[in-house]
């Protein structure tokens, strides 16, 4: 299993852990090279600037994605390690060397950590003594090699300590403390659904086909509150006006992803031309992945519990 150390600021680490933040967005500036040292469920560790050559926490790898800071903030809010969308903003001109006339809304790659923790500073992990001062961004280590396996095992053995719940290294199944390693799905927060569901659409409302960002949302078909999961065969990116009819129950998706449109509409409001006019229509985007589409169970208790018909 692979692990990277990438390195961050003391101040960004530090308002993810006094937030308490369950999902990271951990940004690069520049965004334009991808980021390819993990494959989903790997382990991404926080490494502070220097002097603080310490290891302090760190998630679980989900994705790589290059997204505007507004979509960022929308997303991930204090998850971005900052207080609002104006620091965030700040940080990212202060990196590029750019500002808000000439970048209003300033890409990022991000790097979104599922199931972070964070360790007390009397955990903190000391930095392999392979590590070199020259090192500007991040290291990949492998549990297969010496130092991978000792990190490895470093890292296990504070977590182990804190009592970290959420068990993000298994043991193996003779329950030895320091088992073979596994890789563990990572878990999706609100912030990782929005993104994630506009990237599988296309960045686009798959009831209309707008593309303008600011105006899509990623919509639950079961609402979290429910016990709908955030995922991405719960979702569907609509723009914001369809996304609040859908939710009220005035439009719903049948499962052959044909869009239905209440008569309620007419009858409660005194119009909803426009709308009536995606009656009986198809969906005009859906994930390219099988996986990723809407999934016809959730479909149906929209149809059955929301929709009126």
């Amino acid at each position: 299993m692979r692990m990277y150390v990438g390195i961050t600021d003391y101040d960004w680490y530090m308002t993810l852990r006094q937030a308490n933040c369950d999902e990271i967005n951990f940004w690069k500036p520049g965004g334009k090279t991808n980021f390819k040292a993990l494959n989903e469920g790997e382990l991404f560790l926080f490494k502070l600037h220097s002097p603080r050559n310490y290891i302090v926490g760190g998630g679980l790898f989900l994705k790589y994605i290059l997204l505007p800071s507004s979509l960022a903030w929308e997303a991930f809010g204090m998850a971005n390690g900052a207080y609002n969308h104006l620091e965030l903003n700040s940080r990212i001109y202060k990196y590029k060397k750019t500002n808000r006339i000439s970048d209003p809304d300033p890409q990022i790659g991000c790097i979104i950590l599922s199931m972070p923790f964070y360790l007390d500073e009397e955990d903190w992990i000391p930095v392999p003594d392979n590590w070199s001062s020259s090192i500007v961004q991040g290291k990949t280590y492998d549990t297969s090699e010496y130092y991978g396996r000792l990190l490895f095992n470093q890292v296990q053995d504070k977590i182990y300590t804190q009592n970290y719940s959420d068990n993000i290294i298994k043991e193996n199944s003779d329950y030895s403390r320091y088992g073979n390693e596994q890789i563990i799905k990572p878990r999706l927060g609100q912030g990782s659904f929005k993104v994630l569901i506009t990237e599988a659409y296309h960045r686009r409302c798959a009831v209309t086909g707008e593309k303008t960002l600011p105006v899509l949302e990623a919509a639950h078909i079961k609402p979290y509150s429910l016990d709908g999961p955030h995922e991405i065969n719960n979702g569907i990116l609509l723009r914001r006006d369809i996304h609040t009819l859908f939710d009220r129950g005035y439009m719903t998706i049948d499962k052959k992803y044909n869009i239905e449109v209440s008569r309620r509409i007419k009858e409660d409001f005194g119009n909803g031309k426009e709308y009536y006019s995606h009656h009986g229509s198809r969906l005009i985007i859906l994930p390219d992945r099988t996986e990723q589409l809407p999934d016809p169970d959730y479909l149906v208790w929209h149809n059955d519990n929301v929709y009126l018909g």
